[in-house]
């Protein structure tokens, strides 16, 4: 009996980490922009707006949308930066950032949010940060951290101690995984 308690829980155990794993590596078919969307406008509205041409830098601040073909980020502030070989960085922070996308080839959507998100053009990085939870269809991540690379599509999400604004360690929560199961037609 104490043997098959063993194994239920073992078994139980593989499960949630085949479950975990399954998700994660699920997250690489992301694509946070669809192939049309980058061909497109980008449109940023805000209450205020500071552009810095000699530092190559554009604040927006303020109830921030940002729309570029599908994709729909919302935020309190964000900063655009070009980097002296022309690729785009930008950081959104609000309480909370979103950001919404149509997923390519598909009818569905993947949705983000976090304090925090950040896309460095350079390297293809999408980082969000505190409270971070990234949907996809119906199978949902949550984590203090979540970081996508499109170019070794490789997603990773953590979760534990971080420091706040003064500097002292402040336990967070652990990473979780939602992941519903598929219905059939």
């Amino acid at each position: 009996m104490i043997i098959q308690e063993k194994n239920l829980k073992s078994t139980k155990y593989n499960f949630i980490v085949v479950c975990i794993l399954t998700i994660l590596l699920s997250i690489p078919s992301i694509t946070f922009s669809e192939e049309a969307d980058r061909d497109k406008a980008i449109e940023i509205e805000s209450d205020t707006m500071t552009v810095d041409d000699a530092k190559s830098i554009s604040i927006y601040k303020g109830d921030v949308i940002l729309t570029q073909g599908t994709l729909i980020i919302r935020a309190n502030e964000l900063t655009v930066r070009e980097d002296s070989q022309g690729f785009q960085h930008s950081t959104a922070i609000g309480k909370p950032t979103t950001f919404k996308q149509k997923r390519e080839g598909r009818d569905d959507y993947i949705e983000g949010r976090a304090e925090r998100i950040e896309y460095d053009g350079h390297m293809d990085k999408v980082h969000l940060y505190s409270g971070a939870s990234v949907k996809r269809g119906n199978d949902t991540v949550f984590g203090d951290y979540i970081m996508y690379d499109t170019n070794a599509e490789f997603a990773q999400a953590l979760s534990g101690s971080t420091k706040d604004e003064d500097g002292n360690e402040v336990k967070k929560g652990r990473t979780r995984a939602i992941i519903k199961p598929k219905k059939d037609n």
